[in-house]
Order: structure tokens, then sequence, then C-alpha cells
């Protein structure tokens, strides 16, 4: 695993806090990311990581590649490079976690949209840092808890958005029919069906067409709420959405994004620090 540990440090010393959406913070010793910000984004333990640099750790598993390789932001050919050099081969037999070096080079251009890419169980797996205003701060979350159907039923604080739920059922019974052998989506449904009587009944229709309204209303603590226009890209190739919240040009939800992009809004002090919240699935 020595070549797999130097890849991983020569990956981690490119990047800057700016690049994945952290704040500078103080001065730093050396170049690029810490290994606890790597470990973070992640979703893995520190030492955890330590050891996968240090080629102290046995082969990874492929979920642990998987979330390396979107912390350090690898391109496509890294990612299978990185695969390669842990004994794994980079194409899974389920929906992808991977989000593409295109699509994460069009969230780093989007200043007055917040944006989240989510594959389709509804996993976040990408966001710009707008989305991480907007919607709490999803680096400090585990994988787990960046998904949106997940917190739709079973966030114990409830949902700050009244959108119905019949989006999540009609999407993970495609995708369920899809990938019956994915044990993520079996995981996801089954704990949506025990901890939820909304999900239950919803799934218990077997509904698969559910109208759409494109038109959301947010909620954020600074400026109350708002309303978007809620676009949705598709990414066919890997079967994820890019869905992005814009607001119309001189609108009060224009206002509300500029206010939450500004430099204030982003600093640490500033990131709610709640689970996201139910975002609409458009």
């Amino acid at each position: 695993m020595r070549e797999l540990a130097a890849f991983l440090r020569t990956r981690r010393d490119r990047l800057r806090p700016a690049d994945v959406g952290l704040p500078a913070g103080p001065r730093r010793r050396a170049p690029g990311l810490r290994r606890e910000e790597v470990a973070n984004l992640a979703g893995i333990s520190t030492d955890y990581y330590t050891r996968l640099e240090q080629a102290g750790s046995p082969q990874p598993p492929r979920d642990v590649l998987s979330g390396v390789a979107r912390a350090l932001r690898l391109s496509d050919e890294e990612r299978a490079h990185l695969f390669h050099l842990a004994g794994e081969q980079p194409d899974p037999d389920g929906p992808s976690a991977d989000v593409s070096s295109g699509v994460r080079h069009l969230l780093d251009h989007l200043d007055e949209a917040a944006a989240l890419v989510v594959d389709v169980k509804y996993e976040v797996l990408a966001w710009n840092p707008l989305a991480a205003v907007v919607f709490g701060d999803l680096a400090e979350l585990l994988p787990r808890e960046r998904n949106l159907a997940r917190d739709r039923f079973l966030h114990s604080g409830g949902s700050r958005y009244p959108d119905p739920g019949e989006h999540f059922a009609v999407a993970l019974r495609a995708a369920a029919a899809k990938y019956p052998d994915d044990p993520g989506i079996r995981e996801l449904i089954e704990d949506l069906r025990e901890g939820s009587a909304e999900f239950r009944e919803l799934w218990s229709r077997h509904d698969v067409i559910v109208r759409r309204d494109r038109t959301k209303v947010l909620r954020h603590p600074r400026t109350g709420e708002f309303e978007v226009a809620c676009e949705v890209l598709l990414v066919p190739d890997r079967d994820q959405r890019v869905i992005l919240y814009t607001a119309a040009p001189g609108s009060a939800g224009q206002e509300a994004l500029r206010l939450l992009g500004t430099p204030g809004a982003l600093a640490p002090a500033h990131r709610p620090r709640h689970a996201p919240q139910a975002c609409p699935p458009c």
C-alpha cells in the first residue's frame, strides 16, 4: 500500500480549503488540506485516514475509496488510479457515488445558486458553498446523514419544508426496481418504512408518477422564508441529478441567496450546524 499512501499525500497537498468549500482559518504550516479535513469530508475517522497515508492500513473497502476520491476531488482518471492502487475495480455494479470532475467544476462556478448533487437514493454526494449555508454544514455529517429522504421522514426535529413526500417514494421505488441488489437502497427503504408512518402510507400507494412543482419555499434563520425556483440537471451516465435552487432577478429570493452567499455567511460561525432539512426533491 506504499504507492497508494504516496498518491493520497500528493493529492491532499495540492488542495486548498477553498477548493472544497472550507474556510482558510489560521495560517497553515504546510500546503494542502489537513488530514482531519480530508477524513471529515470522506466520512471516515482521522486515525483511519492517517493510517492510509502511512501505508499502515489493510486494503480499504470500496465505500472508503469512493469517499476519499470525493474528498480529494479526484478526476475520473485519478479515481480509477486510486482504485487500481488499492486492488479494486473502479466501476461498481450499483449506482455511482462518484461525481465527475465536470460537475464539480460546475458547482465551483455557481455563485447565486444553491446546488446539490444527489444519487438515486437521495444521498447528497457534492454541494457548493452556498448550499452549505442554506441547508446546513454537510461536511460535518456522516454520508449516511447526508440523505434527503432519510432527513425528510426520520429527522427528529421535523422538516422545515412543507413539501409532500410523494417525490421520495416514487423515486425510491424506481431506484429499487433499477438496482434490486443494491444494499444501500434496500436498507434506506426498510428504515423509512419502519420509522415513518407517512412513508409507509406513500409506499403502499405504488405510485410511479407524481406532479412536480418547480417553485419552492426555503427557510433560513438569517432571511426567513424566501421563494426559489428548483431546476434539475440529469447526469445520465452516473444516474445522478444536480439540483439547482435559483431566484428571479430582483426578487426577494435573489436577495436572500445573495445575503447567504456573502463571505460572513460562509464563515464557520454562521453556518447552520443542523442536518440538511429535507431539501425539496423537485
